[in-house]
């Protein structure tokens, strides 16, 4: 696993989310998952940790594969023990089915682990997951690495682009969250809090 941003600076929200609050934002995938785990406490948010997470160059075989990242999540669910997960919905085209059952795998690997650390998991919608942070529904990787960078006061964009598609979809969930305290009800599979990780 990669750490990427490790103790990085503080960001002013626009609102209170209660108390102290962690959430892990995963975008998901066989070669490389992105994650960030944020924090949002007295109405700002840090980041605590974000990097990601390959299988061992080792790991030919798809079981091997899906034992490496099963085992990267949960050391990150460990250190950090989130009280919220976040990920990016399941979304391929019809024309690539195949692309999506092996994201499937993945995802019920993530799913799994999140299950066990009692971590309620919300999926977002890739288009409002880049409304949410950058008010466009089409933001390309490019827009989304500038958008996290600014909005999470880093010094340098999160890189590769699936660390900060995965700070973005925690930063979407902080926010609905905010919503959610304000009588927005949103879907949450689960139950409560989860862990940690690096290259």
């Amino acid at each position: 696993m990669n750490k990427a941003f490790p103790d990085e600076p503080l960001m002013d929200t626009r609102g209170k989310v209660p108390e102290r609050v962690r959430v892990i934002g995963i975008d998901p995938g066989l070669q490389i998952t992105g994650y960030g785990v944020l924090e949002s406490s007295q109405g700002r948010v840090i980041v605590l940790e974000a990097g990601v997470i390959r299988p061992e160059k080792t790991d030919k075989e798809l079981g091997a594969r899906l034992v490496s990242l099963a085992k990267g999540l949960r050391e990150v669910l460990v250190d950090f023990q989130p009280d919220h997960s976040a990920m990016e919905q399941l979304f391929a085209h019809y024309q690539h089915p195949r692309t999506a059952i092996l994201m499937g795998h993945a995802r019920g690997v993530f799913v799994h682990e999140l299950q066990l650390a009692n971590c309620p998991l919300v999926n977002y919608l890739p288009t409002n997951i880049k409304k949410t942070v950058t008010n466009a529904g089409r933001a390309t990787k490019e827009q989304m690495q500038y958008s996290m960078m600014r909005e999470l006061g880093l010094d340098r964009l999160p890189d590769p682009p699936d660390v900060a598609d995965a700070l973005a979809v925690a930063m979407c969930h902080l926010f609905h969250l905010k919503r959610k305290k304000s009588g927005l009800e949103i879907e949450i599979h689960g139950k409560k809090p989860g862990r940690n990780l690096s290259p």
